[in-house]
């Protein structure tokens, strides 16, 4: 029988799956674990709890490790929303969930058995970003908003803003005015992923947009019970992740440019041209707040022009040198000539 919730929402039944899962995530936020992390796990457990429930499978030591691997080929066929398969990222952090949930069961002694202490991960994909600007359609886009207008100089704010430190879509949005440094050029990320802050350098350029923001819109649409982030509604409300990511994404339509993204577009983009213009890369790793600095590198793949030009200037077989040393005497190549020796 599947679970039943008291008034108060919380499980009937101390022993059923749910009760387990909720005591997980208290643990979690015990331990100060991001809410986004929390957020996400509890989710995970409960794709999870609902597929058992589908199946019969109501109390915890009825989960043994076939059950668990039946679970991972079912993530492998599963859709989304999109109507898409789930991709690699995706099943991993349904499976990692499940994992170490049964890693605080046992831990707790609340099992005696960990079915899935040796359940084996899908292999992690190495994906390149799908898309990133080159620096002339940065620009481009950047001069999308309509300036005439308060939302317009507030999404050219934004827009500076991704653009010149490459943070995240949800760090922008907690920016505050005390976490801006101008006359240092420096910003303050507070809470990044993983509730971790950092300092990043920021451009002139967008901090004379932010501040024009500050001076002609803000100042204006801010109410007595507003907050203090930088950016928000007409209406003085903090604004949402899904609104900076749709004006994000219509702006880089509206371009023109034959490329999609919202947010990391500028993110990926921002790491891609400062690395192919020389930054090393633990200054990257230090803007972008990995922890790793593996995460980081994929953008060495991505950074493809620089080596490109050096291929061109170093490689033997480059045009207007014979690839092979007999051909001396007898070929003279040019841009417009081939040796086929």
């Amino acid at each position: 029988m599947p679970y039943k919730s008291s008034d108060d929402g919380k499980p009937s039944d101390p022993r059923s799956l749910h009760a387990y899962a909720l005591a997980y995530v208290e643990q979690l936020k015990a331990k100060n674990y991001a809410t986004q992390s929390i957020r996400y796990k509890h989710a995970s457990l409960k794709w999870f709890i609902d597929w058992c429930h589908e199946r019969g499978i109501d109390r915890i030591e009825q989960i043994t490790r076939p059950i668990l691997q039946r679970y991972q080929r079912f993530l492998f066929y599963a859709v989304s929303r999109s109507g898409k398969p789930l991709s690699i990222a995706s099943q991993r952090n349904r499976l990692s969930a499940v994992r170490t949930w049964f890693k605080f069961l046992i831990r707790e002694n609340l099992i005696l058995y960990n079915p899935a202490s040796e359940l084996e991960m899908p292999k992690p994909e190495k994906r390149l970003p799908k898309h990133t600007l080159t620096a002339e359609e940065a620009e481009l886009v950047l001069t999308q908003p309509d300036i005439e207008t308060d939302n317009g100089i507030r999404d050219r704010a934004i827009l500076e803003v991704l653009y010149s430190t490459g943070i995240r879509r949800q760090e922008v949005i907690n920016i505050t005015k005390p976490d801006i440094n101008a006359s240092a050029g420096v910003l303050a990320v507070r809470q990044g992923k993983g509730k971790k802050d950092r300092f990043v350098p920021i451009g002139e350029r967008a901090l004379l947009w932010v501040q024009k923001y500050l001076d002609e819109v803000r100042v204006h649409q801010a109410i007595p019970s507003s907050p203090d982030n930088v950016f928000l509604y007409k209406t003085g409300c903090t604004l949402s992740p899904y609104q900076v990511s749709r004006s994000v994404k219509k702006y880089v339509k509206q371009s023109g440019i034959d490329k999609v993204g919202s947010c990391h577009l500028f993110r990926h983009t921002m790491a891609t041209l400062m690395l192919e213009n020389g930054a090393d890369i633990r200054f990257i790793q230090q803007m972008l707040g990995h922890s790793q600095l593996s995460t980081t590198e994929i953008y060495t793949h991505v950074a493809i022009h620089k080596l490109k030009e050096i291929h061109t200037l170093t490689h033997p077989a480059r045009i207007g040198q014979p690839h092979n040393p007999l051909c001396q005497d007898s070929c003279r190549l040019n841009n417009s000539q081939l040796c086929e020796r």
